[in-house]
């Protein structure tokens, strides 16, 4: 029994339309990564973790995510291959640690799509609220019999909607996501530019009144708010997972990743800053953090704006992540992985319908049926888990096959980079509870007893 048999390298023609610019995946990871996270995290982050040293936790915590990025750019220019992570790794590990990647890769999108359409139902119900509409009780939350709720109705509507237009084609469904995205920064601005004329220096004054915290098991501290805001990052993966429709993938993938990190990381640290400078972080402890900073200083049409804004700007992350995740399940199907049928092409578009359609289905079951409460910390730690098999994965591809070679794409400070990105995400992991550890071994069991029952027997590699 062979669990690390490999997949060679080379990019195989699956049948999709290379038709994805530079811009379209600079957008789709804006689209990913510019959402709960600096509408909602970054004054949770502040009030309970970190206060105004925040900025310095989203530093780190970009630091993290950018080292992993640099993997990503070099693997995407040296081995061509789709899936993301999982196909690097299945050509440098081996089929076992391919598939655990690939299959954390999947719990990430999974949740992180419902958990983002339960915001986007958070939202919309307190704006349908102020205007006197309800929905009836059992359709109004997740499934609590004795609070007579059984269905949260709203986030499984909008994920019906986002199911259909990724059905469409990607093309369309990042052009009209791009359309949001314009519409998020156009928010942004707003607060960036109107925060200006009301920030106290004197709210800055206790910098940092958590400390720097502790590098293992801290519960509050710079680190720890590091470790949560690593959530605002998720989804820059997306746009090495759109590699069968992109122009020049070699190039143009770096690229993206790149320039996507870099315009979000500047984004994240000048609202987070012009936040805590307009309003005490103690009390920021708020579902709606920059629309609350704008109400509270009177501009109440801007915080308005904001609002209705956010509500849209949550629809571009399930987009992106719903595309993500649809081409991750397609291209573990390719492998014979997952059942072969969720990789079935629709004739006209080009798109894996059936692996869209499940996705869509689990996503909407998630977020319509189960409480998320601590969705985060899962999000984060399978994407931890699977960022430090890719950090080995670099090391061990250099070691077999040296470094890369003109015009391709190469990692600097190699193995120290590799080794740092391992140490700061077994930090960041020590972080969580136990009930978010029980959580991930729980996940791990599941992907495990998939692969050795299904997996390992209809493999392509092993026919």
């Amino acid at each position: 029994m062979n669990i690390f048999r490999k997949k060679e390298s080379g990019h195989e023609r699956t049948g999709m339309r290379r038709h994805l610019r530079l811009m379209d995946l600079i957008l789709l990871g804006i689209g990913s990564m510019v959402g709960t996270g600096i509408f909602t995290i970054t004054g949770i982050g502040a009030a309970t973790y970190a206060g105004p040293a925040l900025t310095i936790s989203i530093v780190i915590a970009a630091i993290c995510v950018t080292i992993s990025a640099l993997f990503y750019a070099e693997f995407a220019s040296r081995v061509p291959t789709n899936g993301g992570a999982y196909g690097y790794l299945y050509v440098i590990l081996g089929e076992f640690p391919a598939w655990i990647a690939g299959w954390l890769t999947i719990m990430e999108f999974l949740t992180a799509v419902s958990s983002v359409a339960s915001g986007w139902g958070s939202y919309l119900k307190g704006l349908l609220e102020n205007w006197g509409i309800r929905l009836p009780t059992a359709l109004n939350g997740t499934f609590n019999p004795a609070a007579g709720t059984y269905i949260d109705l709203l986030p499984v509507l909008v994920l019906v909607f986002v199911t259909g237009l990724v059905l469409l084609n990607s093309k369309a469904a990042l052009r009209f996501n791009s359309a949001l995205v314009v519409l998020k920064f156009s928010a942004l601005a707003l607060f960036i530019v109107a925060g200006l004329f009301f920030i106290k220096p004197e709210n800055w004054s206790n910098f940092a009144p958590f400390g720097f915290g502790q590098i293992y098991g801290g519960k509050t501290g710079i680190m720890a708010g590091a470790s949560i805001m690593f959530f605002a990052f998720l989804g820059f993966e997306s746009i090495s997972l759109a590699v069968d429709e992109v122009k020049e993938p070699q190039r143009n993938v770096p690229r993206g990743i790149a320039l996507s990190l870099s315009i979000v990381t500047v984004l994240y640290v000048v609202v987070t800053l012009i936040l805590t400078g307009m309003v005490h972080y103690t009390k920021l402890n708020v579902p709606d953090a920059v629309a609350f900073a704008l109400r509270s200083v009177g501009l109440s049409w801007a915080g308005n704006y904001v609002s209705v804004v956010a509500i849209l700007t949550l629809i571009t992350v399930c987009i992106a992540m719903t595309y993500a995740l649809s081409r991750m399940v397609y291209s573990i199907s390719r492998d014979g992985l997952l059942p072969r049928q969720f990789s079935n092409l629709t004739q006209t578009s080009k798109v894996p319908k059936n692996a869209t359609i499940l996705v869509g289905i689990f996503a909407a079951i998630c977020a319509g049926v189960f409480p998320l409460a601590t969705i985060a910390s899962f999000l984060n730690i399978c994407t931890l888990a699977y960022l430090i098999l890719l950090a080995y994965a670099i090391i061990k591809l250099r070691k077999e096959q040296g470094a890369p070679k003109e015009g391709e794409f190469k990692t600097p400070l190699m193995p120290i980079l590799p080794i740092l990105s391992i140490v700061i995400c077994l930090s960041f992991m020590t972080q969580y509870e136990l009930v978010t550890w029980l959580a991930f071994g729980l996940a791990l069991i599941v992907g495990i007893i998939i692969y050795a029952l299904y997996g390992y027997r209809h493999s392509g590699v092993g026919e």
